[in-house]
């Protein structure tokens, strides 16, 4: 059973994504929240495994709500999903930078809301390839520094840095390894090493850090 907590300042859509969520035989609202501190607040208390989170809330955004609830002792299972009004928002950045595991339009269908907090569920980030190089040479174009590898990177094997490359693509698992000729099996044991020796969270993380550290270069196909 998938554990989702409901976080927005408009009572009606809250209440509506809260219903519609709860009414799924897999899944359970265990809380809802009007604002950034009530939902940290609920999080810590009721320890969902997803967070449907809108950025714009007053008082403390959803960013610095997304940001508390990760640090949060215990929280490595916790994914957020952020609702946000338009595709490419400057928030949606700093949501992913501060470890959000994907986003949705607060337009989405049911179906569409249903599937996303399921994906993040699962540890997969919700970052659809033709939406991905759009956010990341947004982000990136705000970052002027010049991109500095972390030393974690140097550990990846040249297989893992491949498979890295590709999760930037916003490639699945199945088409990572039909790209590479290899086994699903062996893909996900790839993904879960790079996850591990860079100290990952989730795919969302992977894609940031590998734009942000220049192993993919904003404008080139990383697929």
């Amino acid at each position: 059973m998938i554990r989702v907590l409901v976080a927005d300042d408009q009572t009606i859509v809250r209440a509506g994504f809260a219903a519609l969520l709860d009414a799924q035989d897999d899944i359970t609202v265990v809380g809802e929240a009007g604002d950034g501190r009530q939902a940290v607040a609920l999080a810590e208390r009721g320890r969902p495994d997803v967070v449907v989170m809108d950025i714009r809330m007053p008082g403390m955004d959803g960013i610095e709500a997304t940001r508390r609830i990760l640090a949060q002792p215990g929280s490595e299972g916790v994914r957020v999903l952020v609702l946000t009004t338009f595709d490419v928002d400057e928030y949606v950045y700093e949501a992913l930078a501060v470890g959000a595991s994907g986003f949705l339009l607060k337009d989405a269908t049911a179906d569409e809301l249903v599937s996303a907090v399921r994906v993040v569920a699962r540890g997969d980030s919700l970052l659809a390839p033709q939406v991905t190089g759009r956010l990341i040479r947004e982000f990136t174009k705000q970052r002027r520094s010049r991109p500095q590898a972390p030393s974690e990177l140097s550990t990846l094997t040249a297989r893992e840095n491949e498979v890295l490359v590709l999760i930037a693509g916003g490639l699945s698992n199945a088409e990572i390894a039909a790209r590479l000729v290899v086994s699903e099996h062996t893909v996900k044991t790839h993904v879960a090493r790079v996850f591990t020796k860079l100290g990952l969270r989730d795919r969302a993380q992977a894609v940031m850090l590998a734009y942000e550290s220049g192993v993919v270069v904003p404008g080139e196909n990383a697929t």
